[in-house]
């Protein structure tokens, strides 16, 4: 994992941004179109602004996926994470195609088998992920988190510390509103990427960057597995990068 820190979020999303903007040239030299993941919290909202803001990028020739979606939620709800990514991302490019994991799919189990086959038909080139305040990436939190996990999507609870990050970031007022339950896609599902870009600021993430990077990989800091891919790429500000 090539890890590199900026002195603040800014700075660390533009970095972030010219090279993802790069994979996607690059891999767009060898493919008519590539098929890219996208994470949803204000933690990677730098870094998307800056994405979109880059020129030249060919939008029409990307298909884009989420990567988790909570149960529960009103569909028009602005926490969703579809909703979330059309405000940034989703809605601001001419991206070819967005798959979205349904809000209100009556069987989740069926979502599940769902999105798995569009992800088997349009293989990943591209994750942009960040990191929890428990290590989880995506919603693999602590517990649940599997390396070897057969599953592509997968219906999980969400930890403590999980629900709790999602009243420190903004996007509930109290934890008794977050959802106990998503839709994830599941380690073996980001890891199958070509590339892995992962953006990480705030001093709330700190000592998860630091179990990610320095301590073992291990299922209890499922992000640690970013370390066995052989194309990943951790950018940090220097909140996140202060217990390094």
């Amino acid at each position: 994992m090539e890890i590199k820190i900026y002195p603040t979020k800014p700075e660390m999303g533009a970095a972030a941004a010219a090279d993802v903007a790069a994979a996607i040239h690059e891999a767009l030299s060898r493919k008519e179109k590539i098929n890219m993941i996208f994470a949803a919290a204000p933690s990677q909202s730098a870094f998307l602004a800056s994405l979109v803001a880059t020129p030249g990028i060919p939008w029409e020739r990307i298909r884009a996926f989420h990567m988790d979606e909570y149960i529960g939620l009103p569909c028009d709800a602005p926490q969703g994470f579809g909703n979330f990514l059309d405000r940034h991302i989703f809605g601001l490019v001419p991206l070819g195609e967005v798959y979205y994991i349904s809000c209100d799919a009556p069987d989740a189990s069926e979502e599940c088998r769902r999105y798995s086959e569009l992800l088997r038909k349009y293989p990943v080139d591209i994750v942009c992920l960040g990191i929890g305040e428990n290590g989880h990436i995506a919603f693999n939190d602590p517990g649940v988190a599997d390396f070897d996990d057969p599953a592509l999507v997968k219906i999980v609870p969400l930890d403590d510390v999980c629900r709790m990050q999602q009243v420190h970031d903004g996007c509930f007022g109290s934890v008794e509103q977050v959802p106990t339950h998503a839709l994830t896609l599941t380690i073996p599902a980001l890891t199958a990427a070509e590339s892995m870009y992962c953006i990480v600021p705030c001093p709330t993430k700190a000592a998860a960057v630091r179990a990610a990077v320095q301590g073992p990989v291990t299922e209890s800091c499922p992000a640690s597995v970013l370390r066995t891919h052989a194309k990943s790429y951790l950018y940090l500000d220097s909140d996140s990068a202060s217990l390094l």
